[in-house]
C-alpha cells in the first residue's frame, strides 16, 4: 500500500450506459455522475488508476463538449489529466498542459469559487512538484471551501513531500476530523506511518479505516500485511487474501499488487503467477515510482530461478522505460526502473548510470516520499549490479530516513537476495528488527 495521493471494482464502464440519461437530465444528474466518478477514482490505491483516469477524461471531454461552462466538470478534468500525469500513464508536457487548460478554463468561468483554486494547487503540487504555488493556491481555495477535507488533506500531502511528517499527520488527521467516513484519508495516514515504520499506528489508522468500510478489499489485506512489515509474518494476510477472494473472485483485480508483494516474500510461484494474472499492463505503484506488468514479470522468473522468463521480461520493461526517458530525459521514476532492468541483464555500467542519474534528478530533498523510493531502487540496482559494498552502503543511508523499506521486507524479499551472504546486511535487517 503506497503513498499514492490518489480499492474495489470501478464501474465507469456501467456510467457509458447512463448517457442517455445523463443528456435527458444533464444538471442534477450528470453532476451526481461526476461525484461517482471522482470518488472512484480517488478510492485507487494501484495502476489501474490510469484507466480510470483515461475512462474519466473521456467522459470528462464529453461533459464539457455539451456544455462549455460546465465548471465543476472542468475542474474534474484537471484533476483527472494530473493524476494521469503523476501516475506515470502518460508522464509528459502536453498531458501538464492539458490540466492547465482545464484549470485555467474553469478559472475564467468563476475565479471567486474554491474547486478551480484547489485543482490548481494539485496541478502545481502533482505535476510541477511547486510546494509553495500549491500551498498559495490551497490557502485561496480554504475561503470557498472552509469546511472542505480535501483542503487539509493535500496541505498533509504536501507536508509529507516535505518531509515533515508530524505537520502531515495533523493535517491529514483534520481532513479525517472533517470527513470521518473518509476511508481514503484513513488509508493515507496509515501509508504516512508506515514510511516512519510506526506500524502500531499504522494498523490503528488502517482498523479507524475498516470501521468505515468493513468490506474494503485493500484496506483489509492492508491491516494484515502490517504484520509483514513490521515482524516478517506473512501467514495472516495470506489468509486475509484467500477469504477476499473466496467471498468475492472479482476482488482479485483489486488487491493483485498486494498479493503479488506478499506470494514473493512467501517465496510462491503460485500464488505470484495468480497475482501476476490480475495485475494491468501498468503493473504496480510500490509507493509512486510505476513498475511495469513485464518488470514484474521479471522479477518474479528471477525469484523462481528462471533466467530465459526473467531476461525476457526485463528486456521488455527496459524498452518501455528507455521510451519513456527518450521522450523526458529526466524522468526520475523511469529511469530508476530502467537502471533496475538493465543491472538484471547485467549491463552493469548503463544500470548504474540511470539509476544514479534518477536520485541526482529526483533527491530526496525535493520530495521525500518518491527521493526515498528512488534511493531504495538504487540499493537494488547496486545489488543486482554485483556491487555488493555500495548497496549496503545505500542501504544503510537509507534506513535511517524514513522510506519504503521494512524489517519484513529485507528479510523475506527477493529483492535483496543477492545480500543475504553478507553480515552487514544482516546487521541492517536486525536494525529494523522489531523491538521488544
Amino acid at each position: 500500500m503506497g503513498c499514492h495521493d490518489h480499492a474495489t471494482g470501478h464501474p465507469l464502464g456501467a456510467y457509458r450506459d447512463l448517457w442517455a440519461v445523463v443528456e435527458a437530465a444533464h444538471d442534477l444528474t450528470f453532476r451526481a455522475l461526476l461525484e461517482l466518478i471522482w470518488e472512484q477514482m480517488q478510492a485507487r490505491l494501484d495502476a489501474r488508476m490510469i484507466e480510470h483516469c483515461r475512462q474519466a477524461i473521456r467522459l470528462l471531454d464529453q461533459a464539457v463538449a455539451h456544455d462549455p461552462e460546465f465548471y465543476l466538470a472542468y475542474c474534474q478534468l484537471a484533476r483527472a489529466h494530473e493524476q494521469l500525469y503523476f501516475l506515470g500513464g502518460d508522464h509528459t508536457p502536453a498531458r501538464i498542459a492539458q490540466a492547465r487548460q482545464a484549470v485555467e478554463k474553469a478559472l475564467s468561468l468563476a475565479p471567486e469559487r474554491g474547486e478551480a483554486h484547489l485543482a490548481a494547487a494539485y496541478v502545481s503540487y502533482h505535476c510541477e512538484r511547486d510546494y509553495k504555488t500549491a500551498l498559495a493556491e490551497l490557502a485561496i481555495a480554504r475561503q470557498g471551501l472552509p469546511n472542505d477535507s480535501a483542503i487539509p488533506e493535500l496541505a498533509g500531502f504536501i507536508a509529507r513531500r516535505q518531509g515533515r511528517w508530524s505537520d502531515s499527520i495533523e493535517n491529514t488527521e483534520r481532513a479525517a476530523a472533517l470527513d470521518p467516513r473518509n476511508f481514503w484519508v484513513l488509508q493515507q495516514i496509515s501509508s504516512t506511518y508506515q514510511f516512519v515504520r510506526r506500524y502500531v499506528d499504522m494498523a490503528g489508522a488502517l482498523d479507524r479505516a475498516l470501521a468505515v468500510s468493513p468490506s474494503d478489499a485493500t484496506s483489509r489485506v492492508a491491516r494484515a500485511l502490517v504484520d509483514l512489515e513490521s515482524r516478517g509474518e506473512t501467514q495472516s494476510a495470506r489468509d486475509v487474501i484467500h477469504e477476499v477472494v473466496a467471498e468475492d473472485p472479482s476482488a482479485t483485480d483489486a488487491v493483485a499488487e498486494q498479493w503479488f508483494y506478499l506470494a514473493l516474500c512467501r517465496r510462491d510461484p503460485t500464488e505470484t503467477a495468480r497475482a501476476l494474472a490480475s495485475m494491468p499492463p501498468e503493473g504496480t505503484v510500490p509507493v509512486n515510482v510505476r513498475m511495469p506488468k513485464n518488470f514484474c514479470e521479471g522479477v518474479a522468473a528471477r525469484a523462481r530461478d528462471d533466467a530465459s522468463a526473467a531476461e525476457s521480461g526485463f528486456v521488455s520493461a527496459r524498452a518501455e522505460m528507455a521510451r519513456l526517458v527518450g521522450e523526458q530525459s529526466d524522468y526520475a521514476e523511469a529511469l530508476s526502473v530502467l537502471g533496475m532492468s538493465e543491472a538484471a541483464l547485467g549491463h552493469k555500467e548503463d544500470a548504474l548510470r540511470h539509476g544514479e542519474r534518477a536520485v541526482q534528478v529526483f533527491p530526496v530533498t525535493k520530495d521525500a516520499i518518491t527521493g526515498a523510493e528512488i534511493l531504495r531502487n538504487l540499493a537494488i540496482t547496486y545489488a543486482w549490479a554485483g556491487e555488493k559494498d555500495l548497496a549496503i552502503k545505500q542501504l544503510e543511508d537509507v534506513v535511517r530516513i524514513p522510506g519504503p523499506i521494512s524489517y519484513g521486507q529485507l528479510r523475506l524479499h527477493p529483492w535483496w537476495d543477492p545480500l543475504r551472504d553478507d553480515p552487514r546486511f544482516e546487521k541492517i535487517v536486525q536494525s529494523l528488527a522489531p523491538k521488544q
